[in-house]
């Protein structure tokens, strides 16, 4: 007989204005009173302290000749109440009446402790005090050889969705004890706390404020025929899946990628809790960033496999910058592309962030003026939104309103450690004032932060660099002699775009072992890509050099290490400065890829001149001796060297104690020339020749 057909179900009796739940556990009770009444009848001491321990033998006679079974009538159809608890369940989860009253049969213990007593005394031992399958089945007036068995059987909706779980497998299946899951029961009594098993991992579900609709509706389309994988190129992908989730009228269950592959052998219980809370809640999930879970190809594959069986049938939204492999699950997503935003609408994300976090007391135009800011930068929503609050919380430890500078440095910090260990970091402390150079040069300068500041509109937006790969990143050459001031000017760019300015070390990078330069250089370029900062390379023609004749296997290596770079370079997504000093040993190939060449001649007398008055500075005591003048006439020395000279003249001034006099300033330019292999020619001392030569 059909189980439906077997199972007949309810009592108009209980039929009231209570809560649905309520009303139907009424039902399980008056059946379990029943049940008692009914066992009571024929149990010669029903009151026996060690019921369960034993058996006499006449309790055995009773057990042979019982027919199986309470006797219990079956109840009347019935269906959940539209909009109820139980309702929500049974659309969700796919279950029928039949099931609905096996699961409030199993929480009747977790509801109400007098039911674990009473079960105690129907399962003839005291100390099981949750239902049994044959329990479960005789308080629904079923046998327990009927088919409605397989109802609490491996691959049911009950059991399969992890809404009710059958324990003690070892026994015979009647004998197996019900228990659900305190999630379960905690939803059935209105609770919205997610599991707590999921409190390590579940992300938070932020909306992109600037989506386009068409976007939007799109997404939310394409999650009701199945998985779908939208790929970052700039854009806020995670948002947006929140926002078409939003817009289909679900409510967005965000899985952090990043958290799940820090727990790798916990993924497939955690995505399997994940795909109960969603059910539970009506959600759909959002997944992410891919490139987050475990690196190796066939581990990435068995995470995103298992996360994909247990949350199949679910509106499921990936995303990551990283496309999808068909070998990653069996469903294969549609795949939606989410392009980087226009400045416009990156300012309209910062002026969101800007005022949450300030708590929408923050004008307009302020919050236009700290997006300008940082137009240069590219953070992901999460880094948006936390540099945002760091800014403001800053200011408001002040006393005052946000700073562009607040800002700025709320945005360095997000950048993760990883190229620190490849290069050295130097937060910029000088701008564009400290500069003394031609005019030529400055606008050199100017230019490249003017590329690195618009960027996404020309290179994005607008498309001026279409095809082949290419990345938007700006890449300098400033080529000229030590000391002319080609780092410093790379470390005032980074402050002019309020970004950090980090150094590449040669020693990280060169390794004498074929292949492992490129990897090297590689995982630079890769974290530099993932920061809003300047990259230095310093001495590049050591690595960017000129492609020669192959006559033996290193020439061979050594155009290939350059062959390499020429590649890389196209695909850079970030902002680099080559430096040289001997600007004919780059390759002309790697010419025609850089965007912006500053030359950095050395000084003529009268930017000597302000070289040296700028590198004493207006803290030092001078003497009226002291003939800057004649320095920089004489001396043809480049602004490194200027300044080691008032480096070594300060401590000579600080150890006489007396003010900085001409005879301490030649004695320390006297030292630098020996330091550079100069000789002290008359033609350029004068009369402090012979200070000189004593120095």
């Amino acid at each position: 007989m059909p189980v439906e057909t077997e199972y007949r179900a309810g009592s108009a009796a209980f039929e009231s204005d209570a809560d649905p739940l309520w009303a139907r556990l009424g039902l399980v009770e008056e059946r379990v009173r029943r049940a008692v009444e009914t066992r009571r009848v024929g149990d010669p001491d029903p009151d026996d302290p060690y019921r369960g321990q034993y058996l006499t033998p006449e309790a055995v006679d009773r057990v042979l000749a019982e027919p199986g079974g309470l006797g219990l009538a079956a109840p009347d159809p019935w269906r959940p109440t539209a909009g109820s608890v139980l309702d929500g369940l049974a659309r969700r989860f796919g279950l029928t009446p039949l099931d609905l009253d096996l699961l409030l049969v199993a929480v009747a213990p977790d509801l109400d402790a007098r039911f674990e007593r009473l079960y105690g005394y129907l399962n003839d031992d005291l100390t099981r005090r949750r239902p049994t399958v044959g329990l479960a089945l005789e308080l629904c007036g079923l046998a327990g050889a009927s088919a409605a068995r397989f109802r609490l059987a491996p691959g049911s909706p009950l059991v399969e969705s992890g809404l009710l779980h059958v324990t003690e497998p070892e026994r015979p299946p009647l004998s197996r004890v019900l228990a659900v899951p305190d999630r379960v029961t905690g939803h059935l009594l209105g609770s919205t706390r997610p599991d707590p098993r999921l409190a390590g991992v579940l992300g938070e579900a932020h909306e992109d404020p600037t989506a386009d609709a068409p976007d939007v509706h799109r997404t939310a389309s394409a999650a009701g025929t199945g998985p779908v994988h939208l790929r970052a190129r700039g854009g806020d992908a995670a948002g947006l899946a929140v926002a078409a989730l939003r817009a289909a009228g679900l409510r967005p269950l965000a899985l952090d990628a990043t958290a799940l592959a820090r727990h790798p052998a916990e993924i497939p219980e955690l995505a399997r809790t994940a795909a109960l809370e969603a059910r539970l809640t009506g959600a759909g999930v959002v997944l992410g960033p891919l490139e987050a879970l475990p690196g190796e190809p066939a581990e990435r594959a068995r995470a995103l496999g298992a996360l994909s069986a247990a949350l199949r049938g679910l509106p499921l939204l990936t995303h990551g910058t990283v496309g999808w492999a068909p070998g990653w699950a069996t469903d294969t997503p549609v795949v939606l592309t989410v392009p980087a935003p226009s400045p416009e609408r990156q300012a309209i994300r910062w002026r969101h962030a800007l005022d949450d976090a300030a708590g929408g007391g923050l004008p307009v135009g302020d919050a236009t003026a700290l997006a300008e800011a940082v137009a240069a930068h590219r953070l992901d929503s999460g880094q948006l939104r936390r540099a945002a609050d760091v800014a403001v919380r800053t200011a408001a430890l002040a006393g005052r309103p946000p700073h562009p500078d607040d800002l700025r440095a709320a945005v360095r910090a997000q950048n993760g450690a990883g190229l620190d260990r490849l290069a050295r970091r130097v937060e910029p402390g000088v701008g564009w004032d400290d500069l003394v150079l031609p005019p030529a040069t400055h606008r050199r300068l100017r230019e490249l932060a003017l590329r690195a500041r618009h960027r996404e509109r020309v290179l994005g937006e607008w498309g001026m660099r279409p095809g082949g790969g290419r990345g938007r990143g700006v890449i300098a050459l400033f080529a000229g002699e030590s000391g002319t001031g080609k780092t410093m000017s790379a470390e005032v760019v980074a402050a002019d775009l309020g970004m950090d300015l980090y150094v590449v070390d040669l020693s990280t990078v060169v390794d004498k072992y074929v292949g492992e330069t490129e990897k090297n250089l590689e995982r630079i370029f890769t974290e530099a890509s993932a920061v809003n900062a300047v990259l230095l390379f310093d001495e590049a023609d050591a690595i960017f050099g000129k492609r020669s004749e192959v006559k033996d296997a290193h020439d061979r290596h050594a155009n290939i290490e350059s062959a390499y770079l020429l590649q890389r370079m196209e695909s850079f997504d970030g902002i680099a400065v080559l430096t040289t000093n001997l600007r004919a040993n780059l390759d002309e190939a790697f010419t025609r890829r850089l965007d912006v060449v500053a030359d950095f001649p050395v000084p003529d007398p009268g930017q000597r001149l302000a070289l040296w008055d700028r590198c004493l500075g207006g803290r030092l005591p001078r003497a009226d001796d002291l003939d800057l003048a004649f320095c920089a006439d004489r001396f043809e020395l480049a602004g490194g060297s200027i300044r080691a000279c008032a480096v070594t003249a300060a401590y000579l001034a600080a150890e006489s104690g007396t003010p900085l006099t001409m005879r301490q300033v030649v004695t320390a330019v006297a030292q630098e020339y020996r330091k550079l292999g100069r000789l002290l020619l008359e033609g350029e001392f004068g009369p402090y020749t012979e200070e000189a030569a004593g120095a």
